[in-house]
């Protein structure tokens, strides 16, 4: 059963400076999401703002919003087909199992200036959710 979707649309241009500030990656982006950033031929102001894309649609499928969330537990990752999927840690993961989620799916999409994600959280239906 879908317990949860969330949806979140950025500008790319918001994260332009952002990208090249050390303390906000720090305290907003997994180790494994600099990493990638630092590597990829990609523009890393698209690369930030869709894992923050992704991050807020997490938090919005969880139902919560990012209250209580350290961004940083939740990770943008993809597979060898380049699928993207979250992988989640510390506060993140802990809200998710609060939930009963059993699975989640992230789609991420861009156009020129704009990115936006998807995440739909799937689980045993609880009550109260």
């Amino acid at each position: 059963m879908i317990l949860g979707i969330g949806l979140d649309i950025l500008e790319t241009h918001r994260m332009a400076e952002k990208s090249k500030d050390s303390r906000f990656l720090n305290r907003f982006m997994h180790p494994d999401e600099i990493a990638y950033a630092q590597i990829s031929k990609e523009d890393p102001a698209m690369i930030y703002a869709s894992r923050f894309a992704a991050k807020e649609a997490f938090g919005k499928a969880l139902g919560i919003g990012l209250r209580g969330l350290k961004l940083r537990d939740i990770a943008v990752d993809h597979d060898e087909s380049g699928r993207p999927f979250l992988s989640l840690y510390g506060t993140a993961l802990e809200a998710y199992r609060k939930i009963g989620g059993s699975a989640a799916y992230l789609s991420i999409s861009h156009q020129d200036s704009i990115v936006a994600a998807v995440v739909i959280i799937e689980g045993e239906s609880r009550s109260g959710v």
